[in-house]
């Protein structure tokens, strides 16, 4: 009864607020006004923030991606042979690949961005890992060691990763675009090689004076071996899919309204 009685008072109160008083008459509508401002009619659409059309998120994305499982797969060492090499060999020159496309159709400040975006991405992701091995295992969870010596070497491969990679990088961006400026849409092969070879040595120097005694490679001949092998291999590789990233380019160009 006492209920009752509690939601008849309230229900009356409501009403009284809402309908309009005859002494009163403008009450009523200000109140309906106020009403609506704070729940808008349902037929008011739905709005978003318009995405731009262009290609180079996605170019970005793919550039962060390659950057940051090459790190991962960097912790091996491999053999081929009398070659000596790291288990990154085969994907980190899609990274210059996509660098040059960048530079050339968007510029060094566009690129400059990505190369500092996947910098943070790494450096998140070596927090992360840190972290994950840093808290309590679970009972039933037998791969903490195999975790923690697989993602525990990443740190210290980044740091010789992230040397190389902003070196590099913003060597083969910034002697990319110096040169497309003098020579302007003309000679894309000898910008697209010249880069490489000034960003490629850059960062493979670097990373691998730092990244060696990391993968057990600590004789001078064999780090001069690991430097060569791996500055030879990723200009040879960019040299050889020059074709792809002309066609790369020219696919950009042609979707961007160049």
């Amino acid at each position: 009864m006492l209920v009752a009685i509690i939601f008849r008072l309230c229900y009356g109160t409501i009403r009284s607020m809402t309908i309009s008083d005859p002494l009163n008459p403008g009450q009523g509508a200000a109140d309906n006004s106020a009403a609506s401002v704070t729940n808008p009619a349902p037929s008011q659409p739905a709005r978003f923030i318009a995405v731009q059309r262009s290609y180079y998120p996605l170019l970005l994305t793919l550039f962060v991606a390659i950057f940051l499982i090459s790190n991962i797969n960097a912790t091996k060492g491999v053999a081929l042979g009398p070659i000596i090499t790291d288990g990154a060999f085969f994907l980190f020159p899609a990274a210059y690949v996509i660098g040059d496309v960048l530079s050339e159709c968007y510029g060094f400040r566009a690129t400059r961005r990505a190369i500092w975006t996947g910098f943070f991405v790494m450096l998140v992701a070596v927090i992360s890992f840190y972290v994950a091995i840093w808290l309590p295992s679970a009972d039933f969870y037998t791969g903490q060691e195999s975790f923690a010596a697989v993602l525990g070497l990443v740190p210290r491969i980044v740091l010789a990763s992230l040397a190389g990679y902003l070196v590099g990088q913003l060597l083969n961006s910034y002697v990319l675009v110096a040169i497309k400026k003098r020579t302007g849409e003309r000679s894309l092969w000898v910008r697209l090689i010249g880069s490489t070879i000034v960003g490629e040595f850059g960062d493979t120097l670097i990373f691998c004076l730092i990244a060696a005694p990391v993968i057990g490679i600590t004789t001078f001949s064999d780090t001069a071996n690991y430097t060569l092998v791996g500055f030879f291999w990723k200009t040879a590789v960019e040299i050889l899919v020059l074709p792809i990233t002309y066609a790369a380019i020219a696919w950009v160009k042609k979707k961007e309204n160049y």
